[in-house]
């Protein structure tokens, strides 16, 4: 599975990408918001066979996807729509960049390329994700995509040697296509 979107391709995550993994998940900005103190090779080999295996799946209901820079193919994060069984209406994005490429609108088009394949290819009704809530990065692409605030759970996750809150977004179909008719529209009309 591939998908292209003007700067990036998001292709099927392989188990020699475990040298890139390993480098943005070792970086101290990355592990600020993650439970994990460090990673080892063997914990990012660990998790790429786990969503490696994901493709192998019949039928297919999670997809986690290398974000790779078109021009180079280096790639620079993962980002991922997961439904909890095959015929589920909603399923939940999630996404992780190198912090060396944060800044620059890479998740916010990665996630966007996955919502239209969730609510086109897999028709689904409802789209949701979460961050924790001091990550003000991660709710300013949530907020990008049109995501709505539903919720904010206190004191939820224990990231190091803390309780955080965590906020919930979701999306609904209806929604996604208003703003996909709104943004066509407004292509339309600019000189």
């Amino acid at each position: 599975m591939e998908i292209q979107t003007p700067r990036l391709l998001l292709r099927e995550l392989r188990s020699d990408d475990w040298p890139a993994v390993l480098a943005y998940q070792s970086d101290p900005r990355y592990l600020r918001h993650y439970a994990w103190e460090g990673r080892s090779a063997e914990d990012v080999q660990a998790f790429l066979e786990e969503l490696v295996s994901w493709q192998h799946e019949e039928p297919r209901h999670r997809y986690q996807l290398a974000v790779t820079l078109r021009e180079t193919g280096e790639l620079i994060g993962n980002c991922g729509l997961r439904l909890d069984q095959p015929d589920a209406t909603q399923g939940d994005i999630g996404y992780e960049l190198t912090p060396a490429q944060w800044g620059h609108g890479y998740a916010t088009e990665a996630a966007h390329a996955m919502l239209a394949f969730g609510f086109g290819e897999l028709r689904l009704h409802r789209i949701w994700s979460w961050c924790l809530a001091d990550n003000q990065a991660s709710v300013q692409v949530l907020e990008r995509l049109g995501m709505r605030l539903e919720g904010h759970q206190r004191q939820v996750h224990w990231v190091k040697g803390s309780w955080r809150d965590v906020l919930l977004y979701g999306l609904l179909v209806d929604e996604w296509q208003t703003q996909q008719a709104h943004y066509q529209a407004n292509r339309r009309t600019r000189p």
